[in-house]
C-alpha cells in the first residue's frame, strides 16, 4: 500500500515537473511589447493606449489564466495578438528567459491582387 502511494506521488511530481518544461508555441504574427494594465479593458503595450477584445485571454509565466485586474501596477514583457479589428485578443506574459529571446518576426502583410481586365471595352 505504501509502495503504491509512494509511485503515486512520484508519477505526480514528475508530471507537474514536465509540464513546466516545455516552450510555449506562440503564433507567427505574435508582437512583442511591454504591457501595463490600465482599467479594464484598456491596457498600454509600448506606450500606446489599447483595448482589450471581448473574451481576450492572458496567460501568465505559468501558462495559466490571468484576470486583467490582477494585474494592476506592473510592467511585463510580452508577446500579443490583434484580432481583426486591431483590439488585443491574446497576451502573454513572457518569463525571463522568453523576454531575452530574439522576439517573432512579423508575417509580410498580403498583397491584394490586382482585379482582372475586362474583356469587353
Amino acid at each position: 500500500m505504501r509502495i503504491g502511494t509512494l509511485l503515486i506521488s512520484c508519477a505526480l511530481a514528475f508530471a507537474s515537473l514536465s509540464a513546466h518544461a516545455f516552450e510555449r508555441p506562440f503564433p507567427a504574427d505574435a508582437r512583442r511589447g511591454v504591457m501595463t494594465p490600465a482599467n479594464y479593458p484598456v491596457v498600454v503595450i509600448n506606450d500606446k493606449t489599447r483595448t482589450l477584445s471581448a473574451g481576450a485571454r492572458i496567460w501568465n509565466q505559468d501558462n495559466m489564466i490571468e484576470m486583467p485586474a490582477a494585474l494592476r501596477g506592473s510592467q511585463f514583457a510580452v508577446n500579443y495578438t490583434e484580432d481583426g479589428s486591431g483590439d488585443i485578443d491574446r497576451i502573454w506574459i513572457l518569463t525571463a528567459d522568453e523576454a531575452q529571446k530574439t522576439p517573432p518576426k512579423p508575417l509580410p502583410q498580403p498583397v491584394p491582387l490586382p482585379a482582372p481586365a475586362s474583356k469587353f471595352k
